[in-house]
C-alpha cells in the first residue's frame, strides 16, 4: 500500500460508531433465518406448557429438595407452578438449542459476510479493524439477548395462562409477588445471556479462521457436546472448572429463597473469562490477516 493511499485512508471520515451498531442490528434482524430462529425458541415455553399441561400432572409447588438443577429436572416442578415454566425452558434450551442460535450469529457475523464479500464494505467505510470487531461482538451478543428475551417472555404468558398468577411458588417454597417474579426470571435470562455470549464470542473467534459458517456452527456444538461429555466424567473432574457449561445446570438456583450465588457467581466469571479470551484470539487474527 502507497503512501498516498495510506494518507487517503487516514483523511476518510470515521463512520460514526452509533450508526454502525444500528446497520449492525438491521443486517441482522432483517435476516429470515434468524427471525425463524428466534420464533421458533419464543415457542418453545408454550410447547412445554401445554405438553405438562395435557401429558404431566401439575408437580409440587416447592419442587422437593433437589428441585435446582437443569431445565429437565425443573420440569417436574413446571406443571403447577407459572414461575417455574420460563426458568426451566431456558434451562433445557441451555442444552442445545440456545448455543445453536449463539453460533449461527458469531458464524455469521465474520465467516458469513467474508464468504458473501459483504465484509469488505465495512473496511471500506473505513471501519478499523478493532471496532469492527466491536460491532460484531456487539451483534452476537443482541442475537444471545433477544433469544432469551423471547423465551423468558412467552415463557411467564404461557406460565400465567396455564397455572394463574396465584402459583409463583420458589423452590423453597416460598410465594412471591409479581414484580418478585419477575425479577427472579429477569436475572435467569440475564445469566443465561452471558453464557450464550461466550458461546458466541468462541463462535465468533473461530469465525475469523475460515469463510465457511457451516464449519463454525459443528465447531460449536461439537464443542459443546464434547464439554457434557467431559463434564459427565468423574475421573476428569480437575478439568470442570475449565468447561464452559459446567454451571449450566444451576440455572434452577434463582429460584430459590434465598438464592445461592456460588456457582452462579462462579458460572458468569468462567464466562467472562472465556468473552475475553475469544474476543482476544479474533482481534489478534482479525489485525494480522490479509483482506
Amino acid at each position: 500500500m502507497t503512501q498516498a493511499t495510506m494518507t487517503a485512508r487516514e483523511r476518510a471520515p470515521r463512520a460514526p460508531l452509533t450508526r454502525l451498531l444500528r446497520a449492525e442490528l438491521r443486517w441482522i434482524f432483517r435476516r429470515p433465518r434468524t427471525l425463524v430462529v428466534l420464533g421458533m425458541l419464543a415457542l418453545l415455553p408454550v410447547v412445554v406448557g401445554i405438553a405438562l399441561t395435557l401429558v404431566d400432572s401439575p408437580g409440587p409447588p416447592g419442587g422437593g429438595p433437589n428441585g435446582a438443577g437443569g431445565g429437565e429436572s425443573l420440569l417436574v416442578s413446571a406443571g403447577g407452578n407459572a414461575l417455574v415454566l420460563p426458568v426451566a425452558a431456558l434451562g433445557m434450551a441451555l442444552a442445545l438449542l440456545l448455543p445453536l442460535a449463539a453460533a449461527m450469529a458469531g458464524a455469521d457475523a465474520v465467516a458469513g459476510e467474508t464468504a458473501h464479500g459483504t465484509l469488505r464494505g465495512w473496511l471500506l467505510t473505513p471501519v478499523s479493524r478493532g471496532r469492527l470487531l466491536l460491532v460484531k461482538a456487539f451483534g452476537v451478543a443482541a442475537v444471545a439477548v433477544a433469544a432469551v428475551v423471547a423465551m423468558a417472555l412467552t415463557g411467564i404468558v404461557t406460565g400465567l395462562v396455564i397455572n394463574g398468577g396465584g402459583t409463583l411458588f420458589t423452590l423453597s417454597g416460598t410465594t412471591l409477588s409479581f414484580p418478585a417474579a419477575v425479577g427472579k426470571v429477569a436475572l435467569a435470562a440475564g445469566w443465561v445471556a452471558l453464557q450464550l455470549w461466550a458461546v458466541g464470542a468462541v463462535a465468533l473467534a473461530i469465525s475469523t479462521w475460515t469463510e465457511h459458517p457451516m464449519l463454525v456452527v459443528v465447531s460449536v456444538l461439537a464443542g459443546t457436546i464434547l464439554f457434557s461429555v467431559l463434564g459427565a466424567l468423574d475421573a476428569l473432574d480437575w478439568l470442570h472448572p475449565f468447561l464452559l457449561n459446567d454451571s449450566w445446570q444451576a440455572i434452577g438456583d434463582v429460584l430459590r429463597d434465598p438464592v445461592p450465588t456460588g456457582e452462579l457467581t462462579e458460572g458468569a466469571l468462567r464466562a467472562l473469562c472465556y468473552i475475553a479470551i475469544a474476543l482476544s484470539i479474533a482481534y489478534a487474527r482479525l489485525t494480522t490477516k490479509d483482506g
